[in-house]
């Protein structure tokens, strides 16, 4: 249940004049717990609450114990809620923190208890995916992040800087945009920090090369600079259908979509390849760890500063200060300036540092140096926080008896920060302990990344910029971009060493019942739940982290983890926490929807399709598709009145007679690049590739460990370190993955790497005895006689309409054919030059089913429909193809008994004796003579039909089967059941046409 809040909607809204994030022209409704509240455009859902005067949340998960607002971002772990659909086809979402969701006019929501409520209805907005390659991504959008993508953006680089926030700035947003008195100088190039930022951001929208994002967090990191993050559209969706407009409101950034195709998106998740990456993505402010730490009003001190000034928020009007750090003199100069009462600082420090001097001094405000609080005491329906207890530490940092007790009505906490290295660890980057800021930091940055500003300690603005904008220019000139380093200018400013605060207990205290010192909020765990860990035998961070459940909510350790860890080594009395350890990072950083992950693979998307280049001709002309692999593949082309078997009957007879044309880009492609491929590929096929000589191509056939085929498929040598593989539409991915496999786990040590390309490439197939003539029309600065241009070359060339093209003469219907292969982007281009050039002899689109047919006819075997995966190449006849010189997968598996006994299934060729039955494929073949009726049951089978076509060149049907000893029955009459009785088959050679192979060269 939900706590009783501290006021309700009629206290109204006290705002500040500082604030730099809202819109106070624009006033706004919205109601949280069925209470209506005010707020301005630019408000989130807690900036507003806390305006109306209610600090109050959602109980605690499993305690049920009053909670409050904690942090002003993406670390909130109490203020969580659920909010009710807020366009035409959407659901309510679930456990959203409050300091996140902006509020929009109308909005309703609802706090919750830690647990979500998943809405049955059906979602109707889109949620896509989008796949982009940079030369240099930038996450976070703060000041180090803000001047790395400015020097790396004006170089020309390819630039895409993504952060959380809904605003640039990040701990910018913060500040009061003025100078306040005794404050820090935060001005940058002699103009306020607001002006900087806003001229910067001013300049992305201005250059081609970048892309900045807000509402974007980042949230996996992978090998090889791939990185995924989601991006939240909702407010921009809200918004645009409140106005009733579908336009874009995408500043020019140099992502190009479709505006029509970006109407009603609602999250988009972001596929990134980098080529290198500036990690700026900040520091989170940790909680101090006290006796009933969690009350509502207990409050991050970066987060008291981010509400005053940016919102103009005042979250308190009587404001202690607990302080183990530099910063919360920060926020006490803000607060001061603003007017509001601040009645001590308490410092854990035995010296006050010049900064605290300093601001004191200026301030007026009572210091209490080696002191921190040690509990609280609260009231009202919702406990509020009323009172904090404060007590001398000794210098093991445990307080001395009681204290003295302060009336607030706030407590900003500052406890040190924790640099966001989520995305670092995930790449398993090295981390160090630096006691100085007793803080966790990347000892040295991941290959090809850059850390910058306070991920790695450096809290000062004058740092961040500095290191910003250097790595920013290093990383455009590591991928061949120059530009002249300018680095922004600021106050120089040190901060003192930190007194960090694990775990603060008096003399007085009972250590064993530390039940309401509180380390996550989110999950109720407290130092208690530690100790018990502890009893059990734990000492592993990861074993403590598993046994409590802290750091495994929507947290993710932002606030709770370091505390953890500080907690364990106050137990074993370690003062080094780097000794003790810290936990492992993995995706997601931030909770991620499925929704999102799921993208549009929903409705008519669930199954999404795939088209070649040339799939518009296709439709165009009448084709009928099949799925192969995902793909549409042009199954036939009906003329008017033609059905199935009429329509393939012209196209085979016209390929056989004349010339057709065939969109042949689905079949897998796959570059093979290094010193050792053709060693690599040795291994992988029954034949051997690397003698091959360049220019030169070969059929491959592709086994598992038990000599089963797998795949099979054309692979051309492109150079001596580099081999162009095709593998079945179908097989592609699967291909890969093999290949991957094996290198990575049986050879890692080959110099090979491989490369999909199947989208990369546009191949028309040309085949049928007036191919060369067509051929020579759209190449004619190519030679293509059969001296000049042999079976199984090809050719680099320019075609006659300037394209470059790489063509190569293999057939896979037995005819004189060619392929052409170009890039993608010219595939439509240059399958209508070849319309245009075959005209003359009628040329003819043909489809998948008589490409079948043709290769059926020569007695060629499809991976997949001929084989099972119980096939061996001796099987199916391919003896030929499998080296006796060298070893291979599966090579040993020959010498088994099973797999070389003679009177195994073979492949053979089979025709009805009536010359007018089809057989079916997969019908069972039986010995002629064989009972057929239940009595004599169950009938033994010798064989099944594999392919089963009517054959345009025999004007008759044919098929392919498997038949146990086929090889050695040729001539022998068989049957297979079909309605109405059984009818005879004969075995015959698998060849049914041109078996000398006379037509393949023309």
């Amino acid at each position: 249940m939900n706590s009783p809040h501290t006021s309700s909607a009629d206290t109204g809204t006290r705002r500040l004049p500082q604030a730099t994030g809202i819109d106070s022209s624009r006033p706004l409704r919205f109601t949280v717990d069925g209470q209506s509240y005010s707020g301005f455009a630019g408000d989130t859902i807690a900036s507003a609450l806390i305006a109306s005067g209610r600090i109050d949340c959602g109980a605690s998960t499993y305690l049920g114990r009053s909670r409050g607002i904690l942090s002003a971002g993406i670390e909130e772990s109490n203020a969580l809620v659920r909010v009710q659909p807020r366009v035409a086809g959407d659901v309510s979402e679930s456990m959203l923190p409050a300091t996140r969701v902006p509020i929009t006019e109308g909005l309703e929501a609802d706090y919750l208890s830690g647990l979500g409520i998943l809405d049955p209805g059906q979602d109707e907005l889109v949620y896509e995916h989008k796949h982009i390659h940079v030369d240099v991504l930038i996450v976070g959008a703060g000041p180090a992040g803000l001047a790395a993508a400015r020097e790396a953006g004006k170089s020309g680089a390819r630039t895409l800087l993504l952060d959380d926030r809904s605003a640039p700035g990040g701990s910018l947003l913060s500040s009061p945009g003025r100078s306040v008195e005794g404050g820090l100088d935060e001005s940058i190039d002699d103009v306020s920090a607001t002006e900087w930022i806003e001229t910067t951001v001013k300049g992305f929208a201005e250059a081609e090369e970048v892309t900045y994002r807000p509402n974007t967090t980042v949230f996996g990191s992978y090998d090889s600079n791939f990185f995924v993050a989601l991006e939240d559209r909702t407010r921009e969706l809200v918004e645009t259908e409140g106005t009733g407009s579908g336009a874009s409101t995408d500043s020019a950034d140099g992502d190009r979509d479709n505006t029509a195709s970006r109407a009603g998106t609602r999250q988009r998740v972001w596929h990134i390849r980098a080529k290198q990456v500036v990690l700026a993505t900040g520091a989170h402010e940790r909680p101090i760890v006290f006796a009933d730490n969690d009350r509502p009003g207990i409050m991050l001190a970066s987060a008291v500063r981010t509400y005053l000034n940016r919102f103009g928020v005042a979250a308190g009007q009587r404001i202690a200060i607990a302080a183990t750090n530099d910063s919360a003199y920060e926020l006490l100069a803000d607060l001061h300036a603003a007017g509001i009462d601040v009645p001590a600082i308490i410092d854990s420090r035995t010296t006050a540092s010049a900064m605290a001097e300093r601001v004191v001094d200026t301030t007026g405000t009572r210091l209490i140096l080696g002191s921190t609080v040690t509990g609280t005491a609260g009231q009202g329906p919702a406990g509020r926080i009323s009172r904090v207890t404060v007590a001398a530490l000794d210098e093991d940092a445990v307080a001395a008896g009681h204290g003295e007790d302060i009336d607030v009505d706030l407590l900003a906490v500052a406890g040190g920060f924790s640099p966001v290295i989520h995305l670092h660890g995930q790449r398993r980057g090295p981390i160090v302990w630096r006691s100085d800021i007793a803080a966790f930091v990347p000892r040295t940055p991941v290959r090809d990344q850059f850390t910058v500003g306070a991920i790695n300690g450096d809290y000062s603005l004058e740092a961040a910029l500095k290191d910003g904008a250097e790595a920013g220019n290093a990383a455009a000139n590591r991928t061949g971009f120059a530009a002249a380093l300018t680095v922004p200018k600021a106050a120089a400013m040190t901060y003192a060493p930190a007194r960090p605060l694990w775990l603060v207990t008096s003399a007085e205290d009972d250590h064993t019942a530390l039940t309401t010192h509180f380390i996550d909020f989110q999950r109720d765990q407290s130092v208690a739940d530690v100790q018990r860990a502890m009893n059990a035998g734990m000492r592993s961070v990861e074993h403590v982290k598993r046994y409590t459940s802290i750091s495994t909510g929507g947290d993710q350790g932002k606030t709770s983890a370091v505390n953890a860890i500080g907690a364990i080594a106050s137990i074993l009395g370690e003062t080094d926490l780097g000794s003790v350890g810290h936990t492992t990072f993995r995706a997601p950083f931030a909770p991620v929807p499925f929704a999102a992950l799921a993208g549009r693979r929903k409705g008519e998307l669930f199954d999404p399709a795939r088209i070649t280049a040339i799939h518009p001709w296709h439709v165009a002309h009448g084709a009928e598709f099949e799925d192969v692999g995902g793909w549409k593949r042009p199954w036939y082309y009906p003329r008017p009145g033609e059905d199935m078997e009429a329509a393939v009957l012209r196209e085979g007879k016209a390929v056989r007679e004349s010339v057709g044309f065939q969109d042949a880009s689905t079949l897998g492609k796959i570059e093979i690049r290094g010193t050792d491929a053709g060693e690599f590929l040795g291994q992988i096929y029954t034949n051997g590739f690397k003698k091959l000589k360049v220019g030169k191509g070969r059929y491959g056939l592709m086994c598992k460990p038990d000599g089963m085929i797998f795949d099979d498929g054309v692979t051309l040598r492109v150079a001596e370190d580099r081999y162009y593989m095709t593998t079945t539409t179908g097989g592609a991915a699967t291909v890969l993955e093999w290949l991957e496999e094996w290198h990575q786990t049986e050879w890692p040590s080959l110099d090979v790497v491989f490369t999909s390309v199947t989208e990369q490439w546009s191949t028309v197939a040309v085949a049928g005895p007036r191919s060369r003539d067509v051929i020579a029309k759209i190449a004619p600065n190519l030679d293509v006689s059969n001296e000049a241009f042999e079976f199984m070359g090809f050719r680099e060339t320019t075609l006659a309409n300037g394209i470059p093209a790489r063509i190569c003469r293999i057939s896979f219907s037995g005819e004189l054919a060619f392929e052409v292969n170009v890039e993608n982007y010219y595939g439509l281009a240059v399958w209508e030059a070849v319309a245009e050039a075959g005209a003359e002899f009628d040329i003819t689109p043909y489809g998948t089913e008589v490409m079948h047919v043709l290769r059926a006819e020569k007695g060629f075997i499809i991976v997949g429909q001929d084989t099972d995966g119980t096939v061996t190449p001796q099987d199916a006849g391919m003896e030929w193809i499998v080296s006796k010189l060298k070893d291979f997968i599966g090579k040993r598996s020959y010498s088994r008994i099973d797999t070389a006994r003679e009177d195994r299934k073979h492949l053979v060729g089979v025709l009805p004796v009536d010359g007018t039955t089809r057989l079916a494929e997969g019908a069972q073949l039986i010995t002629a003579g064989t009972p057929v009726t239940p009595e004599a049951g169950p009938v033994p089978m010798i064989g099944h039909v594999t392919s089963s076509y009517m054959s345009p060149s025999l004007d008759r049907p044919i098929g392919l089967a498997f038949v146990e000893n086929g090889r050695n029955r040729t001539g022998e009459i068989i049957q297979t059941p079909v309605a109405g009785g059984l009818v005879d088959v004969e075995i015959t050679s698998p060849v049914f046409y041109d078996p000398e192979g006379n037509r393949r060269d023309g």
